[in-house]
Parts: structure tokens; C-alpha cells; sequence
């Protein structure tokens, strides 16, 4: 598993507010090109978020599952991407100190042919990938805070 942190200057709970609205996350999601459908129920487990990956015109349409949810610090999902496999992505949230939190997001494939790259090789392109994205995450937290 790749595990990345970053500190943002706002609540846990602006950061929660983000990752509970689906049609935000082609924003912070690096490689996310569009949402296509959100569930009504998301993001509680079981629901979905349709999307599509890649630069245009060459996209391919896939979803990301919700695992698991937990109103008051995560969210566990199961992210799709075919050809290249699936990845089972953990984000955590907690409160540091007074005027911010920190975000981690841990994240490995699981299922299809990225599990063949070499853990190395795929840490790689993982950790600058998910470095962007809660990069991404934390500004547009940041922007919800009054």
C-alpha cells in the first residue's frame, strides 16, 4: 500500500464535506475526467459514482464503489479503471490542532493487471498521483472554510 499525508488549513469537517459530494470528485481525483451519474445515497456503502477516465477523445467509462463510510473520518472505496485494474483506496481524516487536519490516503491495486506491475514501479506512479489529488482535496476543503 502507497500512503500519502498532506495538513490542510481547515476542519475535518470541511474535508468530509468534500468527499461526501460525489459530483466534486472528477475535481480532486487525478485521472478522474468526468462524473457521469452519483448515486442519491452517496457516499454510503454500496453506492456508486460513475465516471470516466483519460484524456479525451480517448476515455473510458468505469466506477468507483463505496467500501466503507464513516461520517466521522474516512471513506474506503474501491476505484475501477479498466483496462488497468482496480485499487482499493483508503482516505482518513483527522483533526491537528486548532485551525486544520490531516489527510491520508492510502492506496495499491487489487484487482487486474496493474497488480502485476512490481510494487516499486507502481509506488512510483502512486504517491505523485495521490500527492496531487489530496493536494487538490485540501484546496477545495480550504475554500468551504469561512
Amino acid at each position: 500500500m502507497v500512503t500519502v499525508t498532506r495538513t490542510a488549513r481547515c476542519s475535518k469537517d470541511a474535508v468530509l464535506a468534500v468527499l461526501a459530494d460525489g459530483w466534486s470528485y472528477s475535481t480532486w481525483v487525478v485521472g478522474t475526467a468526468r462524473i457521469r451519474a452519483v448515486d442519491a445515497g452517496w457516499p454510503a456503502p454500496g453506492s456508486r459514482i460513475l465516471h470516466s477516465v483519460g484524456l479525451w477523445p480517448a476515455l473510458l467509462d468505469d466506477e468507483t464503489v463505496v467500501r466503507a463510510w464513516d461520517p466521522a473520518g474516512s471513506l474506503d472505496i474501491q476505484a475501477r479503471g479498466w483496462p488497468a485494474g482496480e485499487a482499493r483506496v483508503r482516505i482518513d481524516v483527522v483533526e491537528a490542532g486548532a485551525d486544520g487536519c490531516r489527510i491520508r490516503i492510502v492506496e495499491d491495486a487489487d484487482r487486474g493487471p496493474g497488480t502485476l506491475v512490481p510494487k516499486p514501479v507502481r509506488s512510483a506512479a502512486i504517491a505523485p498521483r495521490n500527492r496531487e489529488t489530496l493536494r487538490r482535496l485540501a484546496l477545495l476543503a480550504e475554500r468551504r472554510t469561512p
